[in-house]
């Protein structure tokens, strides 16, 4: 993507009726820091080229994170994003949002969606009807993403009045998991979480997106970063994620490296993945430069991933590249298929 900033993270696409798709992600000097904006490109229908990004909010002071773009019924699109003080951390967080009526060319002002402190966004809204919406959420008390994280915890949002009222619903025993990614399943929801433990993927299930199964463990490695899932025209599952993890089994919040990031495939709701292929790999030189999880732009990460089906029916992967800017990449699933990962996980 053009670079509007040194250092982006963060990215979510959201294809619009028109047949334009969107992504955006936050863009600055660091995460963190207080010159942190939201930003927005686009790729117009029929196009190869995405536009210059626009500053769509920004706030002296304030630094913004984890955008979550969605076209709601009546036509107009949302952006959620955090908001937290500068520097500060991400346990006083909470959720704002601005809308958009002409399709993303001009936005409103933010405003606070959500102000319980630790609230945040990351993965997609699920649209189930005109007003029935389903926003997947996670509570970070921890100032971080390991010490103290394992008192972070998963919620659904859930409105049945197009975004006038929320009903929260806490996923049970989702300590220490969190980001999670629903996906409509017609008759129920799976949802799959990000493991602050660095261990695996977990999945979880509903019959009505707000009672939840206990999530368990999958057989996809997690690092403690964030994965996505979509489901595709034919049914299947398309999961874009860091195939590598630190543990095989809970311990205490850790991280592990964010390369290399692989998709895969399922044809069972994600109860398994058969086929899994290497978007990115780590460089010759990997173990000299990756040196823990600092925000300089540079480092060897590729991480971050929005997954969604293209209006030409290609499968579209937008992902954090080495926190410099955001890379996008489109295929077909027989590529996936054709495919093979250096990670830890084989396939069935």
């Amino acid at each position: 993507m053009p670079m509007l900033f040194p250092s982006s993270h963060a990215a979510n696409l959201l294809r619009l009726r028109n047949g334009d798709v969107l992504c955006a992600w936050f863009s600055g000097s660091q995460e963190g820091e207080s010159d942190v904006a939201i930003v927005v490109s686009r790729l117009p229908h029929g196009s190869k080229q995405w536009s210059k990004p626009i500053i769509v909010d920004h706030q002296p002071g304030k630094s913004y994170q984890n955008p979550v773009p969605f076209q709601a019924p009546d036509g107009r699109l949302w952006i959620f994003h955090t908001e937290q003080d500068a520097g500060a951390g991400q346990a006083n967080a909470h959720v704002l949002y601005v809308t958009s009526k002409d399709n993303g060319k001009t936005w409103t002002a933010p405003k606070v969606l959500f102000d319980k402190p630790g609230a945040f966004t990351r993965q997609p809204l699920v649209v189930v009807s005109k007003y029935k919406w389903i926003l997947p959420m996670y509570y970070t008390p921890s100032r971080g993403i390991t010490k103290g994280a394992d008192s972070n915890y998963s919620v659904i949002e859930m409105t049945s009045d197009a975004g006038e009222m929320w009903k929260e619903c806490e996923i049970p025993e989702s300590d220490g998991l969190v980001q999670p990614s629903v996906v409509d399943e017609n008759s129920h929801y799976v949802a799959f979480f990000r493991s602050r433990y660095a261990d695996f993927v977990y999945r979880s299930t509903s019959e009505d997106g707000c009672k939840w199964t206990a999530p368990v463990a999958s057989a996809l490695p997690n690092n403690n970063a964030s994965i996505q899932v979509a489901k595709l025209k034919d049914g299947d599952l398309v999961i874009a994620f860091n195939n590598v993890n630190a543990s095989d089994k809970k311990g205490k919040p850790q991280t592990a490296p964010r390369v290399p990031l692989s998709v895969a495939l399922s044809k069972d709701e994600g109860k398994s993945w058969s086929f899994v292929r290497d978007v990115e790999t780590q460089y010759p030189d990997f173990a000299k430069q990756f040196s823990g999880l600092s925000d300089k732009p540079g480092r060897e990460e590729y991480s971050y991933p929005s997954v969604m089906q293209m209006p030409n029916g290609q499968i579209g992967v937008a992902y954090t590249y080495r926190r410099r800017t955001i890379k996008f990449v489109e295929f077909d699933e027989s590529w996936i298929q054709q495919g093979s990962t250096t990670g830890k996980f084989k396939g069935n």
